[in-house]
């Protein structure tokens, strides 16, 4: 693994949280993004269902690089998205699906790739395949047992919840082991109300603080 992948890839861990981007066109899209990496969360993904969200991420590739933001492109479904991603600024690709082809671009470039599983044998090929860490897609579905119990017979497994992840649960998620939490609509449109920029940013900020707090309550029980 290059370094620049492991500090990526750590970094996301230090937060345990990837905010997820989805809105109904660009100007819209890059204010979120700019709430949520203000309110404290530095890897910010943005989906490709957003209108122009290559140009979004050649925006705040630009405008936040050199601030510690860690850009990265969602629901990619072939390498051609995947590559075109990456040259817009990209620093990490996650997908709703298990697609070789994606992973083994990203591997190719020393990319982090997270691609979705929703089985054990789903996320045994991505381990064999080079994956890293993979999104438990969808989170809604499968739930916090499912983390739990694969981590019984593959506890090097590194899963990232998403799909129904909001501040209410953010406890259970990581109880059960997981490495990191892709949260979308909780954080962009707190209290089911949309462009209320400000609570993003107040949202964002909560939930850093909270992860911090379960992590750090669940660091002091682990075993020395």
């Amino acid at each position: 693994m290059s370094i620049k992948k492991y500090e990526i890839l750590q970094k996301i861990h230090e937060k345990g949280i990837v905010a997820i981007v989805r809105a109904k066109d660009a100007e819209t899209g890059s204010k979120l993004a700019d709430a949520i990496f203000e309110g404290g969360i530095p890897a910010v993904e943005v989906a490709m269902t957003v209108p122009n969200a290559i140009e979004i991420m050649k925006e705040m590739a630009k405008t936040y690089g050199s601030k510690g933001l860690i850009l990265g492109a969602g629901t990619v479904l072939d390498s051609e998205t995947a590559r075109q991603c990456i040259l817009a600024g990209a620093e990490y690709i996650v997908a709703p699906n298990l697609n070789e082809d994606v992973v083994r671009l990203c591997n190719r470039y020393a990319v982090p790739c997270m691609p979705g599983v929703g089985s054990v044998t789903e996320l045994l090929r991505a381990l064999e395949l080079g994956v890293d860490v993979v999104k438990v897609f969808p989170g809604e579905v499968l739930g916090p047992n499912f983390v739990k119990a694969v981590l019984g017979p593959v506890p090097y497994a590194k899963m990232m919840p998403t799909g129904g992840v909001s501040p209410d649960n953010l406890d259970e998620w990581f109880k059960a082991g997981a490495f990191a939490v892709g949260m979308g609509s909780a954080l962009t449109k707190p209290g089911g109300v949309e462009g209320d920029y400000e609570a993003v940013k107040r949202t964002a900020k909560e939930v850093v603080d909270k992860i911090a707090e379960i992590k750090k309550r669940l660091g002091a029980k682990s075993p020395k």
